[in-house]
Parts: C-alpha cells; sequence; structure tokens
C-alpha cells in the first residue's frame, strides 16, 4: 500500500516538474507578439473606451442583407413571454400545440397557464432528486453521482420528454385558470429556497438510510416533500383539481368549459399521436456516431416518465425533416445555442454577424465538435421552429424561430437564422416520424446507447 501511494507521490512529483513556468525570456518572446501600431493602438482606445465588444466587432458587410420574409411559414399567432425563468422547454412544447387550440375553440388568442405544469414539473423533480438519494446513500458524498445531484438538486431547465411527463400525468389549463405570478415570472430566489430544502432533506434522508426500512424511508422522503409542496404553494398558489374556463370566440360569443379536470383537458386538446412513439427528437451531435440512438441517464422529472432520447443524425437529414414539417404547417420544437451570433437588435442569427477575429487580431476558429468537447458551445435555448425559405432549387437559406422572450425581442418576437448558422448552433428539434427518411426510421428501433446524468449534451 506505501508503495502504490509513493509511486503516485513520485508520478505527481514528475508531472509537476515537467511544467514549465514562464520565464522573463517567454515574457518578452509573448510582448513581442503585441505591436502598437497605429491600427492596433486605435483599436485599443475604442476596446478600452467601450466596454461592448460584440457591438464593436459587429461586421456590418452583413447588414441588410438578411430580411426576414419565408417562402414557407407555419401559421402561427401571438408571442409569448417566459420572463426571467428557464421555462424555454415548456413555452416551446405549448406553442407548437398552441395553434390548434386556436382553431378547435375558435379563438384569436390562446396560452396555457405555464405556472401550473411549472408547479408540478419543480415538485415531481424534487421527488425524484430524494428518490436518488435514497438509491445512492451507501455511495460516499464524494462519489460523482452523489456531487452531482447534490450540485443541483432541480432546476427550471429541460427538454421536450420533460412536458410529456407532465402534461400526461397532471395535464394542463388554460392560462386565466392559473395565473402567472412574481415568483413563476422570476423563479431564482423560489427555486433557490426548493434546493435549500432538499439538500438539507436529503443529507438527513442519507443519515436515516442504514438500518431504516422502505416504509421509513417513503414516509420520511413524504415529509420533505410537504415542506417543497408548501414552498411551491405560497409562491406560485395552489393548482386546481378541477376548473371552469369561460373564454370569448371570435365571433364575439362568450363560451364555457365547465367542471373540467387538467387532464381531460390536455387529452382533448392534444392531438392523438402526440406521444414518443410518433414524435422524435433528433439531435445534431458530431461528436458522436450518426444513425445511433442515446438516451441520458435520469434527465426526466417523474419517476415513471421517460428519459431525454434522441437520434443523432446529420444536419441535412435533420433539414430535410424540418422543411418536409414546415410545408405541410407543422411547427417543431427545437433548441440551440442561441447566445452564438445573434444580433439582438435585428433578431438575426448568422456565424459571421460579429468577427471577433479581425477586431482582436487572434484565431478564435473551431469546428462544431471541437466546441461541444470543449463546452464552448452547446444547447442552451428552446423555441419553436416555423419557417424556412428556400433558393430557386428549393435548398434551404434561413430559417425562422417564434420565440418566448417578448415580442419586443428580436423581430417582433422572432429570430431569423441562416441556413449555415442551423448548420454550427442547430442541436435539436422534435419532429414526427414521418418526415424522417426510412434510414432513420429503421434506427428507432435500436437499444439506445446509455450516456451518464453528467454528459456534456445535458
Amino acid at each position: 500500500m506505501k508503495k502504490v501511494l509513493f509511486t503516485g507521490m513520485l508520478l505527481c512529483s514528475f508531472a509537476f516538474l515537467s511544467a514549465q513556468s514562464i520565464t522573463d525570456k517567454d515574457l518578452k518572446e509573448i510582448q513581442s507578439g503585441f505591436k502598437e501600431d497605429a491600427s492596433t493602438k486605435a483599436i485599443q482606445n475604442i476596446l478600452t473606451t467601450n466596454a461592448n465588444i460584440t457591438a464593436n466587432a459587429l461586421n456590418h458587410e452583413l447588414q441588410g442583407k438578411i430580411d426576414h420574409y419565408f417562402k414557407y411559414r407555419v401559421n402561427v399567432k401571438g408571442i409569448t413571454d417566459q420572463k426571467s425563468s428557464g421555462r424555454c422547454w415548456m413555452f416551446t412544447s405549448m406553442n407548437v400545440i398552441r395553434p390548434s387550440i386556436m382553431t378547435k375553440y375558435n379563438l384569436s388568442e390562446f396560452d396555457f397557464s405555464h405556472n401550473y405544469l411549472y408547479f408540478w414539473d419543480i415538485f415531481e423533480k424534487s421527488n425524484l432528486f430524494l428518490e436518488n438519494i435514497i438509491a445512492t446513500s451507501k455511495s460516499t458524498m464524494d462519489d460523482r453521482t452523489v456531487e452531482y445531484l447534490f450540485k443541483s438538486p432541480v432546476g427550471d431547465g429541460g427538454v421536450w420528454n420533460l412536458y410529456y411527463n407532465v402534461g400526461e400525468k397532471y395535464g394542463v389549463v388554460p392560462q386565466s385558470v392559473m395565473p402567472e405570478t412574481a415568483h413563476s415570472n422570476n423563479t431564482r430566489q423560489m427555486v433557490g429556497l426548493v434546493n435549500e430544502c432538499l439538500r438539507a432533506g436529503a443529507y438527513s434522508l442519507r443519515e436515516q438510510a442504514n438500518g431504516k426500512s422502505a416504509k421509513d424511508m417513503k414516509a420520511a422522503k413524504n415529509t420533505i416533500l410537504k415542506d417543497v409542496y408548501r414552498i411551491l404553494a405560497l409562491c406560485l398558489g395552489e393548482p386546481p383539481v378541477e376548473f371552469t374556463w369561460r373564454y370569448k370566440d371570435k365571433n364575439g360569443d362568450i363560451k364555457e368549459l365547465k367542471n373540467y379536470t387538467p387532464v381531460k383537458f390536455y387529452k382533448e386538446i392534444t392531438p392523438a399521436d402526440y406521444s414518443p412513439d410518433n414524435y422524435i427528437m433528433v439531435m445534431n451531435d458530431p461528436t458522436r456516431e450518426y444513425y445511433k440512438l442515446y438516451e441520458i441517464q435520469n434527465y426526466k422529472n417523474t419517476i415513471e416518465g421517460i428519459n431525454w432520447l434522441y437520434l443523432n443524425l446529420p444536419n441535412e437529414d435533420i433539414k430535410k425533416a424540418a422543411l418536409a414539417s414546415i410545408k405541410n404547417n407543422e411547427a417543431m420544437y427545437a433548441s440551440c445555442d442561441v447566445g452564438k451570433q445573434l444580433n439582438r437588435e435585428s433578431g438575426i442569427l448568422d456565424p459571421s454577424m460579429y468577427d471577433y477575429q479581425s477586431l482582436l487580431g487572434v484565431n478564435l476558429s473551431m469546428d462544431k465538435k471541437a466546441r461541444i468537447l470543449t463546452r464552448q458551445s452547446g444547447s442552451s435555448h428552446a423555441m419553436t421552429l416555423i419557417g424556412c425559405d428556400t433558393d430557386d432549387n428549393d435548398k434551404p437559406v434561413k430559417w425562422e424561430f417564434e420565440n418566448s422572450w417578448g415580442a419586443s425581442s428580436g423581430n417582433k418576437g422572432y429570430l431569423t437564422f441562416t441556413d449555415d448558422w442551423f448548420s454550427e448552433y442547430m442541436f435539436r428539434l422534435v419532429v414526427h416520424k414521418k418526415y424522417l427518411e426510412k434510414k432513420a426510421i429503421d434506427c428507432l428501433s435500436q437499444k439506445p446507447v446509455q450516456l451518464p446524468m453528467w454528459d456534456y449534451m445535458n
């Protein structure tokens, strides 16, 4: 044992000794690369005075060359606003279905209660966290899984399968039935307190785990969930068990749905084939083999719900399916790295929107695979994919998102992105399998490759 320990220390010492510090000679050589010529001095004057590097890197040659017109566009109406919350996945999932509801009830406008579903999402995530704590109670606190669980017990983030899980279990309601509150619009403080409650409860559960029966552990877990429920009910309001919804249609007629349960409403407004058997999450992840199914461990909200499952495909396959869906007037859940090369004022995204390399005189080039592996890029936001503009050969030129940042953001709430940007920064979308080619559909029968919960695609 001592010999192994000594050998490990020796290897660490050699590794340390091989590392080289910056010498005076090194520093002079490095400094020689910064030449204060006239152009460098001008850039330095600009950047030391104006802190907005992005504004100074704007590629003016690109401005005015990308419009917001689309040959193919899904019939949508009305922009939603998730405010200061991470519920984009929920807004996007609901925005995909929203137009059909407006048609069904002859409405000029409609929105869901995101607050209602958010309540149940956080509550179910809390239960999943505590169950995971019980399952790993024999592992040490520095075990990677235990560390990961305690780092962030619950949060706002998610993907499409979370909407499906809680929608199927708890249903949905119209916005007026359970309106937004200050804490559903700005979730940071409430989620922080829920996590504090869960960490304290989870630590206690671990301490009790040895020798306790499953019945005793469930009772202890439910005591913690009572506190979580109380926090949520105080901050978000208590979800309705039954509701009556009054609305006015386009003809000016006042109508109502009486004594509905959220599950009944969900079943009535949800397409009959809306399930993971038909709606497939496809991903463009060049770090992994294409035409393979992947499943991220434990990425769900309900114990009985489905995990995050995706089919990895080349960009061209995804674009073909997306265009076919749009042509058939079907919007899609989609997610991307929205912060990259976004001109917030014009609502346009293009890989050459900002030329940081020319401004700073440094090489920042990486391909999509390198950006993913180095954590420089990853999916950060979900939006509804609704439009595509094509050239004379019907090849995509640009695409359109319906966003959930309010109507004052971007192009009246919408974002236009070029086909090149799609290739570089689009990650996943949920599309009906009927729009996929046979090669992709055949892959759906595969046994998924299991990925850990801390995977870089998470």
